[in-house]
């Protein structure tokens, strides 16, 4: 989803649709990558994780019912990536609801909480059609699943949720990401459904990124 037409298109139910679609035969998962239609090769190299891995990292906002299609298909593929890539999400921070949201994964990150509840809050988003955009619905949206509502939103209103929203936001600018989702690979490249034709062939093309990644620059 892209950052111009967010808001007139977060509440649209038939997105995902189009979004699932397999791509033409020209993107097939075997067919060679073609830069610029494939994936972006950025200018200027944004920052990586330390660490000596193949840094690799979505960019995603809680609203975006493309990110919320996506997320099965990517959390599966992130499960099998080898040991020398390091896998991240990032969420994006376009305006003040897209801050919100980060606020809300980065509380649940500080808290230990992804794993348990990052798909709770798509499905409160898109399936039970929650409004998470106001911090007391927030927190009563973590109270029911069974986070303890003094530590989320000391976490939530906290100096290091604050800078890694921050941190996340200068990185999204850093790779050019104008649209959700999307997956940077080693501060080099991105790539995304929207660019590769369908989910599955942006899985493929970021495989083959980190190949890229890994050989000498």
């Amino acid at each position: 989803m892209n950052r111009r037409d967010f808001t007139a298109r977060a509440a649209g139910t038939g997105l995902a649709l189009g979004f699932g679609l397999v791509g033409q035969a020209a993107h097939a998962q075997g067919a060679p990558l073609v830069e610029g239609k494939d994936y972006v090769k950025l200018q200027t190299a944004a920052p990586v994780a330390s660490g000596g891995k193949v840094d690799v990292v979505e960019f995603f906002w809680y609203g975006c019912p493309h990110c919320n299609a996506f997320e099965p298909s990517l959390d599966a593929w992130a499960k099998k990536l080898p040991a020398d890539v390091n896998f991240r999400r990032v969420p994006v921070s376009f305006s003040a609801m897209h801050e919100t949201h980060a606020k809300i994964f980065y509380a649940l990150e500080s808290l230990g909480q992804v794993e348990a509840l990052h798909r709770k809050v798509f499905a409160a988003l898109h399936v039970q059609r929650k409004r998470l955009d106001k911090e007391a619905d927030i927190v009563e949206f973590m109270t029911q699943n069974g986070v303890d509502a003094a530590k989320f939103t000391e976490a939530y209103k906290s100096f290091g949720v604050a800078t890694k929203v921050r941190q996340g936001k200068a990185l999204s600018e850093a790779y050019k990401i104008d649209g959700v989702p999307a997956i940077g690979v080693a501060g080099r490249w991105f790539t995304a459904p929207s660019l590769a034709g369908s989910p599955e062939r942006a899985l493929a093309v970021s495989d083959a990124l980190i190949q890229m990644a890994r050989k000498p620059a």
